[in-house]
């Protein structure tokens, strides 16, 4: 790679006005920063089955078309620049795994959402449920509950404190980042994993550009979004984007003949910046998202492993959810420093109603409410952009700050069960509040990070946070009428905690760089806003990380690679385990320790200015402790809940001229998963399993249209099962993935 030099290593700054695409596509990458660059994700994998082997084939064959294309866009790779630090740098400088995704990857491979962006990460996985209320990130076997995420989704610089908020729609979004390792020396609580890094696209200061894109598919898909932005003036500029979606189900109740997992969802995003000065910038973000989705699609795992997409309920529930997400960025420079601050405002609730028992017999019904709101502030200071601290030879860049947050969360589950179902001496309805719960948690950290850059080879980064935390609760539970007494539990935690981190780079030749790094990652202890009884509190979390990658270029600049080898050492494991006395209810407990370690590759190649080759692939092995105890269970030498040995995604996407105004588009993927265990005991397990994805089309300066198939073989899996004893004939109950769909893409921008 071509190293940067002493003064500017690793910090680049934003530019004043933004680079326009070149030819049209989804809202997300109009205004992008990034928008006429080329995909820049990293992708590695071992072709599995005959079906993905041919796939690749046949999208490898028009190399030597390509070649022959009128187009003469540039050979060389594009640089990408992430701030996984907090700060502008180029990725192939960063001494950690990060996967950036960006505006140009969104659009070519007809990304709608977070979490389908995923696939191209090594060692990710989400796991979720058809109805987007719930969506759970993790990295290398790190994941816990989405009430205390061991992987934290950031947007524009705000964290989202409950995952509720994270899995939103793709619109004017700029670049998204997995960075894999624990963040907590920057980051603070609940990175113990990494973060997932979603950056908006910025208003554009020079001129007026839009866009708007409707896929259109089988299942009665019919999704419209669009976005305009341009300038106010030339000290202000202005973005709008919005977006509606809607779609039939894929599972179909046996009993009705009726849809069950249907989805309908309205989004928003506006935007105004202001550069009032050359030395100050604002801007202010509002983005809102509507959901009213249907029920969970989930059934017996047996049941619906016989007959995919079938399930058998007397009724049909929903699942709502309410986002409202306020941010102000302001950056100033003035004096040597730079001064970066961050405040976020988010509002949410969700209301569910689902058959709990999931039969046709009338047995049990959930109606559950939660709502939350959420305050974060943040200010940074730092070295200016190219502009590290001299100390003699050496360079020092560094950054400190501090950070508050407040969160309010509220609860309230009513469980209604049918006459006979507590004990046949109970022969009328019961309603059990479980839970009626509120929590407020709150805390400040204060952080700094140095790196010293000794030569143009050498460099050395140390990095210190300290947090305080505390949590209140109040949680009750009782039955109506009252058959038993209320259990109410009125108590408080209070958390403190030290994080460290350690790096150290060294640049072999200007394509070549190295790295080794150690840090300790922390995950807050909290409460569950229901538990069996002594099981209220919950822990803090730790994990020691160990990792050291490679990142270089080749051929010119037209391959990119990158490797990683890590290893992770928890200690008070936070698990999501299932509440035997309540069916359908989780909980956070602390069952012990853990071991991670893997492999990770990622791999970009440009063959011909046409044509481009990605690949990653990870590998994990992760695994509990000896002696580690879960629900009164010995779980040492079993497998982490839904950590595949191995995720892999290859694919090639090529473009060749039509007309002088018109290129033809064919885009191939390959995803892979490795089989996994749904539960700690290891007792049900998802088999290995592969994914096929093709898009095809041609795109004119100004329109575009394209035919898309995801899952072309119609590929049967369950991606997501949970313990179910007592209602589950099997045990567990869980959904089905998605079938194959299919469909049209159009668009225009301006």
């Amino acid at each position: 790679m071509q190293r940067a030099s002493a003064r500017s290593r690793g910090r680049t700054s934003c530019p004043k006005s933004l680079p326009q695409p070149s030819t049209p596509g989804m809202a997300a990458s109009i205004t992008s920063r990034h928008s006429s660059q080329c995909p820049v994700i990293p992708h590695n994998a071992v072709v599995v089955g005959t079906r993905a082997a041919w796939l690749f084939v046949i999208v490898l064959t028009p190399t030597a078309v390509v070649a022959q294309s009128n187009q003469s866009p540039s050979v060389v790779l594009p640089t990408v620049i992430v701030t996984a630090q907090k700060n502008a740098s180029d990725v192939r400088e960063v001494p950690a795994s990060v996967t950036p995704v960006t505006a140009q990857t969104i659009r070519d491979a007809g990304l709608l959402n977070l979490t389908e962006t995923g696939v191209f990460a090594p060692n990710t996985v989400f796991t979720e449920f058809t109805a987007r209320k719930i969506s759970n990130a993790r990295f290398r076997g790190i994941g816990s509950s989405p009430a205390n995420p061991a992987i934290t989704t950031y947007i524009d610089g705000v964290p989202q404190l409950n995952s509720i908020t994270s899995n939103v729609e793709l619109i004017d979004v700029d670049q998204i980042e997995f960075v894999r390792g624990p963040q907590s020396p920057l980051f603070g609580r609940n990175t113990l994993g990494g973060i997932v890094n979603v950056t908006s696209a910025r208003p554009n200061m020079s001129r007026w550009t839009g866009s708007v894109m409707a896929p259109i598919g089988s299942h009665g898909l019919f999704d419209v979004r669009g976005n305009i932005s341009g300038p106010l003036g030339d000290k202000a500029a202005i973005g709008l984007a919005a977006g509606k979606q809607q779609r039939d189900g894929y599972t179909q109740n046996s009993v009705t003949g009726n849809d069950v997992d249907f989805r309908d969802g309205t989004f928003a995003k506006a935007q105004v910046m202001l550069l009032p000065n050359a030395n100050w910038e604002g801007r202010l973000i509002y983005a809102h998202e509507r959901n009213r989705d249907g029920d969970y699609a989930l059934g017996d795992l047996n049941a619906i492993r016989r007959a995919p997409f079938r399930v058998q309920r007397n009724l049909e529930g929903f699942t709502n959810r309410d986002i409202n997400n306020t941010t102000f960025n302001l950056r100033g420079t003035g004096l040597n420093l730079a001064i970066d601050s961050t405040t976020g405002f988010i509002s949410w609730n969700t209301e569910d109603r689902t058959d709990l028992d999931y039969s046709p017999v009338p047995l049990a019904v959930r109606n559950n409410v939660e709502d939350a709101t959420q305050f974060t502030q943040q200010i940074r200071i730092s070295s200016p952009d190219n502009a590290p601290l001299r100390l003699g030879s050496a360079m020092l860049e560094w950054q400190a700050g501090i950070e508050y947050f407040n969160q309010q969360y509220h609860q309230d589950a009513v469980n209604t069960l049918s006459a006979f179902v507590l004990s046949p001496q109970i022969n009328f309805p019961v309603a059990l509040h479980s839970p009626q719960s509120d929590i407020e948690t709150g805390g400040i950290g204060l952080f700094g990070r140095a790196t010293i850059s000794l030569n143009d080879r050498a460099d050395v980064t140390a990095g210190l946070r300290f947090d305080h935390e505390s949590s209140d609760a109040h949680l009750n539970t009782f039955m109506v009428p009252a058959i038993a007494p209320a259990n109410v539990v009125a108590a408080g935690q209070r958390f403190n905690d030290i994080s460290p981190q350690f790096a150290f780079s060294y640049t072999f030749r200007p394509d070549q760089m190295a790295y080794v790094s150690a840090a300790r990652g922390y995950k807050a202890g909290g409460f569950n806003p229901a538990a069996p009884p002594r099981s209220e509190a919950y822990g803090e979390e730790h994990a020691w990380h160990i990792e050291g990658g490679v990142k270089a270029r080749a051929a010119g600049g037209r391959v990119a690679a990158s490797a990683a080898v890590f290893y992770i050492n928890w200690d008070d494991l936070q698990l999501n385990v299932p509440n035997r006395f309540a069916p359908g209810q989780f909980y956070i407990s602390n069952v012990g320790r853990a071991r991670s370690r893997g492999i990770e590759l990622d791999v970009t190649a440009r063959p011909q200015p046409n044509f481009d080759v990605f690949a990653s692939v990870g590998l994990t092995s992760a695994r509990f402790a000896g002696g580690t105890m879960s629900g009164g269970v010995a779980v040492g030498g079993n497998e982490l809940p839904f950590t595949p040995d191995y995720t892999a995604t290859l694919g090639a996407q090529f473009t060749r001229s039509v007309t002088s105004a018109i290129s033809g588009f064919l885009r191939g993927e390959v995803v892979m998963s490795g089989a996994f265990p749904y539960d700690d005991a290891n007792s049900q397990s998802q088999d290995a399993y592969s994914l096929v994805n093709i898009r095809a089309g041609a795109r004119h300066k100004r329109l575009f249209g394209e035919l898309w198939i995801r899952n072309a073989f119609d590929t049967r899996y369950v991606p997501i099962a949970i313990p179910y004893p007592g209602f589950a004939p099997s045990g567990f109950i869980g959904e089905n993935g998605r079938p194959r769909t299919f469909g049209i893409s159009i668009g225009t921008s301006f």
